[in-house]
């Protein structure tokens, strides 16, 4: 099935881990991917743009978008500095040809780096207009009951006034948020989806879309219903699985965003 254009599928290498980069790109060709988003992480393929370059000449798939390392996990990758970090995945990503850095926002910790975050992102925009850095939904962290606000400015991208957004369904499920609704708020500004699915857990489940509870169909068809322009990307956890039950996974994540998108496609074009 073919993707309505402009909307490619990306694979992001996170969704094969604990297969490294390489494997990441093989799958994602042999799959039939548009391209794939490099988790930066502590492998060092991840942070190398003449090795990512050779695997995109390899394979034939391009590197759509860049994940910064700013999880809790890559606190100490590209570097301890945080505006450092940032400014390292922009280069990586315009050395590999890629259009979309993912930042997740500042933790609460870090409140030098949260105070200036918004413009520091709309700077760097501006210094480099071919790269989009979007900025991700998240959710608040739960112990014994409560709800914690890890984040600053905030883990809700409505309240935070990036140009560009990513929105995350296995965040908006854990967060307990409209999906739908977040989508349609942010207009324009959303231009990067990370695909996939959850039930609510507050283990933040990334599942293949359509295993649980979020409207994955639906705001794909509405995607290409209203001419969206960014990519869509697949994150969906396959750690604890064999290999061939990792590739049944990632193929049916393919096809259920390419037939959703054909269906969104195909009603934006009816009489």
């Amino acid at each position: 099935m073919t993707v309505p254009a402009p909307i490619r599928v990306g694979l992001s290498t996170a969704s094969c881990y604990p297969l490294g980069t390489s494997a990441a790109f093989r799958i994602a060709a042999e799959l039939g991917y548009d391209g794939v988003e490099v988790m930066v992480w502590n492998e060092a393929a991840s942070q190398d743009p003449e090795f990512l370059r050779d695997l995109v000449e390899r394979w034939g798939v391009p590197v759509l978008s860049v994940h910064a390392p700013t999880l809790l996990l890559t606190q100490r990758v590209m570097g301890n500095e945080p505006w450092g970090k940032v400014d390292r995945s922009v280069a990586l990503a315009r050395d590999v040809g890629a259009s979309t850095v993912v930042l997740h926002p500042p933790f609460r910790w870090q409140k030098e780096y949260a105070t200036g975050f918004v413009e520091g992102v709309a700077q760097r925009e501006r210094e480099h207009p071919q790269i989009r850095l979007a900025g991700e939904n998240m959710f608040p962290w739960r112990a014994r009951g409560r709800e914690v606000q890890a984040y600053l400015p905030h883990w809700d991208l409505r309240r935070n006034h990036y140009s560009h957004t990513t929105l995350d369904l296995s965040h908006t499920a854990t967060s307990g948020s409209d999906a739908l609704a977040l989508a349609d708020e942010l207009g324009d500004r959303l231009t990067h989806i990370h695909l996939a699915d959850g039930l609510g857990s507050y283990k933040d489940e990334h599942l293949v879309p359509g295993r649980g509870n979020q409207p994955c169909a639906e705001l794909l068809q509405h995607l290409s219903r209203t001419g969206f322009s960014g990519d869509v990307v697949v994150e969906v956890g396959t750690r604890r699985l064999s290999d061939e039950d990792r590739l049944i996974d990632l193929a049916e994540a393919l096809a259920f965003a390419r037939l959703h998108l054909a269906i969104g496609a195909g009603e934006a074009s009816a009489p």
